[in-house]
């Protein structure tokens, strides 16, 4: 008797899934998931799928200043695009500036990074091939890098006009010492043109419209591989308004020449990402 009333008791006790979970409470959980956990929630059933389209779920994963981002620089868009398909826009190379520069967001943080191509930059002795001449390559998200072969004064001036989010920033020179190739599908480096850039370091320097400023300088090393070199950092505090970047790269000492560089971009980082290696590894 005993044990009947104990199976009858269980049997009537009803069992919840996945599947009996409130849309609602699915949405507020996926609030708290990354970008990419909350993708691969969605495929776990129709409940999960609907809630991950809810709008306060992607909201606080998009800049803070999304939709003058996307007013600006995001043309030919519906004005009633969901957050998750905002999200979706953000997150892919974005060009302007005739397709000088680039931006993006991070999938996994939501943080904004911004590029500019070699072509968009101004560049001492450009269009005089006996100093630079373009190369095409896969190694640059342009396709194309400035080879450096010989040149007395080097100056590379650049500048970049956007509404970043609030936020500390900084910015990278991507630099490669030797002219890459691939060779019977495999990649090799030719170093053999790379001097001065061991006599006297390269200067770097960075202003805002705002007025802050940055110096600093160092020598250019590791031939063979791309590096990032360190320009500055700046901070925007109002992401509402538009903040203007100039930023520069000299080695102007012309007691000697120096040559073998390619230069491919420079970039814009949220400073925390420095201390990602593998992100910044990858870029």
């Amino acid at each position: 008797m005993g044990i009947r009333i104990s199976s009858l008791t269980e049997s009537s006790t009803p069992s919840l899934g996945l599947r009996e979970l409130p849309e609602s409470c699915v949405a507020n959980i996926l609030s708290y998931m990354d970008p990419q956990q909350i993708c691969q929630l969605a495929t776990l059933n129709r409940n999960f799928r609907a809630a991950s389209y809810a709008d306060f779920v992607w909201e606080s994963k998009l800049p803070t200043n999304y939709d003058v981002i996307v007013r600006k620089f995001i043309y030919n868009s519906p004005t009633n695009l969901s957050k998750r398909t905002i999200f979706a826009i953000l997150c892919r190379l974005n060009t302007f500036d005739h397709g000088n520069k680039k931006f993006w967001v991070d999938k996994s943080t939501g943080k904004l990074c911004l590029c500019m191509s070699s072509k968009g930059l101004s560049i001492t002795g450009i269009d005089d091939r006996r100093y630079w001449k373009r190369i095409p390559t896969e190694e640059s998200r342009f396709h194309t890098v400035a080879y450096l072969q010989q040149i007395w004064w080097f100056e590379v001036d650049g500048e970049v006009e956007f509404p970043f989010p609030a936020g500390t920033y900084s910015v990278f020179f991507r630099i490669h010492l030797g002219r890459a190739s691939k060779r019977f599908g495999r990649r090799v480096c030719d170093t053999e043109h790379v001097h001065g850039w061991d006599k006297k370091p390269a200067r770097f320097q960075l202003w805002t419209s705002d007025g802050q400023y940055v110096a600093s300088q160092c020598f250019l090393k590791e031939p063979g591989k791309w590096s990032l070199y360190h320009a500055g950092d700046f901070t925007v505090e109002n992401g509402n308004a538009s903040t203007k970047v100039k930023f520069s790269m000299t080695q102007i000492d012309c007691t000697h020449t120096k040559g073998g560089l390619c230069l491919d971009s420079v970039l814009i980082y949220p400073s925390e990402f420095r201390k990602v290696k593998a992100f910044l590894n990858n870029s």
